[in-house]
């Protein structure tokens, strides 16, 4: 049944232009499968790349979700709308660096994605973490990706990416100077990470100036999260009781003077790589 800009108006964006409604079509299952020569003798036959299935998914939704890099050139060289949105509200975009591919993300990225769509939602930047992406957080960020980006559920990306325990993820995120003491519900991502018992997340974090004494909604500390006498605990416990030595105290400082590109700025001074060392963590 042919439906055009007939739908309610929250998905007013995805309809625009898009004209049908149907079940997963030829065209989404060769998308989808990676079939690409059947995929191009669709298209030359005539048929709709912006064709939405039931639940608003495109055909460039499914090449992405999939990493179908060919099938994801096809698409958009035959004018697949490139930001169109599913149900959900998510973006090929999303889907792309949900699933890890790279090359999906910069073909969408030279046909215009946009970076920071206007989601209720995880941005792509939210799922790259998500998926434990690096290469795709590391991307998006340099393509200024919005890193306070905040989920109504999950907060921000380092929280998604302390929660899933993804260490290059956060890693990533804090040498581009996302704020490590970001709050949902007051629970930051140090939080995260004791609940985790993630010791390698904790030190990250506090590395970076995680405030081991933030409370969340509940009134809890990271430690109250974690198991007395576990690594996890011991480690919050020394930071609780130990002052930060004057190098770390440093450090912190010296990243807070340079602002949130820490290591961009620094870069571009053609410092000693002991310095570049020294502010960022490795």
């Amino acid at each position: 049944m042919e439906i055009t800009r007939a739908r309610p108006s929250l998905f007013g964006d995805i309809a625009h232009g898009l004209g049908f409604w149907t079940d997963r079509s030829e065209v989404h299952e060769a998308a989808s499968q990676g079939r690409a020569l059947q995929l191009q003798r669709l298209i030359e036959s005539g048929a709709s790349v912006n064709i939405v299935a039931v639940d608003s998914i495109t055909p460039l939704h499914e090449a992405c979700i999939q990493g179908q890099t060919q099938c994801v050139r096809l698409l958009l060289d035959a004018g697949a709308q490139v930001d169109a949105r599913n149900i959900d509200g998510s973006t090929p975009l999303c889907d792309a660096c949900a699933a890890g591919s790279l090359e999906c993300v910069k073909l969408l990225l030279d046909h215009g994605a946009t970076v920071n769509p206007p989601l209720f939602t995880f941005s792509p930047l939210h799922e790259a973490c998500m998926g434990g992406n690096s290469d795709c957080v590391r991307l998006m960020i340099a393509k200024g990706a919005h890193m306070e980006a905040h989920d109504c559920h999950f907060g921000t990306p380092l929280h998604v990416a302390c929660a899933r325990q993804h260490v290059d993820c956060a890693k990533v995120l804090l040498n581009a100077g996302a704020n490590v003491n970001a709050a949902k519900l007051h629970e930051t991502a140090l939080h995260h990470a004791a609940k985790a018992k993630n010791v390698d997340l904790i030190e990250m974090l506090i590395e970076f100036g995680g405030n081991v004494y933030a409370k969340d909604n509940l009134g809890k500390k990271p430690i109250d999260y974690t198991r007395p006498g576990s690594p996890s605990a011991i480690c919050l416990a020394f930071y609780e009781s130990t002052p930060l030595s004057l190098q770390h105290l440093s450090r912190l400082a010296l990243r807070m003077t340079l602002g949130t590109r820490a290591l961009e700025v620094v870069s571009k001074l053609n410092l000693p790589t002991r310095i570049i060392n020294y502010i960022s963590y490795y």
